[in-house]
């Protein structure tokens, strides 16, 4: 279909074949496009790796170029200028790819950014072992004497050692020791509950 001149342009033949001449200009026509895409397959890719594209997209490109070169000659239009075609059609093929995968890049980072956010709430394994310990604190807590555990409300409150004394009706000096005999206990709860803190 096609005779390829000196400068390599690509040159119109009879295009009112039929049948098995049809069929037989076909298979010079991909002989033509597979010859031509050996020629320009490095080239063209090392082109579109410079505009930033993967070698995977760079493939896909390539594809895209050769199936437009050979729509074009089985349509019967001229071309003059093989290389210059090639590359002006892979160059807009190749800015499209990009774009696209960056959109693809950027939406697909903002997911995983979203996936990868950590959430500030803890793992249902440690909700749990956090409700346990909380349960056996309160548990010590309530075991207290009540005015340990009133003093120790207060404290939790931010009243001073004075204004619990005076709340309680206790001597100054009783409130530290009451408060370090509940602290002391949650303590060796709290230890109970998690063995390696003990261990330290």
């Amino acid at each position: 279909m096609f005779s390829r001149s000196a400068d390599s342009v690509l040159l119109p033949l009879d295009l009112t074949a039929s049948g098995a001449e049809s069929s037989h200009r076909r298979a010079r026509l991909q002989d033509q496009v597979t010859s031509l895409f050996d020629q320009f397959r490095e080239p063209l890719l090392r082109y579109l790796w410079s505009l930033g594209l993967s070698l995977p997209d760079g493939e896909e490109v390539l594809q895209e170029v050769f199936l437009s070169l050979y729509q074009h000659l089985d349509r019967g239009k001229p071309l003059d200028h093989v290389r210059g075609w090639l590359f002006r059609v892979a160059h807009n093929l190749g800015l499209k790819r990009r774009q696209r995968v960056r959109r693809a890049t950027e939406t697909h980072t903002d997911a995983d950014h979203e996936d990868l956010a950590v959430d500030p709430s803890p793992n249902p394994e440690a909700q749990l072992a956090h409700s346990q310990t909380k349960r056996r604190l309160l548990a010590v807590v309530d075991a207290l004497p009540e005015q340990d555990r009133r003093c120790l409300y207060l404290r939790a409150e931010g009243l001073r050692y004075r204004e619990i004394a005076g709340i309680l009706d206790m001597s100054l000096g009783a409130v530290p020791l009451s408060l370090t005999r509940s602290l002391a206990r949650i303590a060796r709860a709290n230890d109970a509950t998690n063995p390696e803190r003990s261990n330290r």
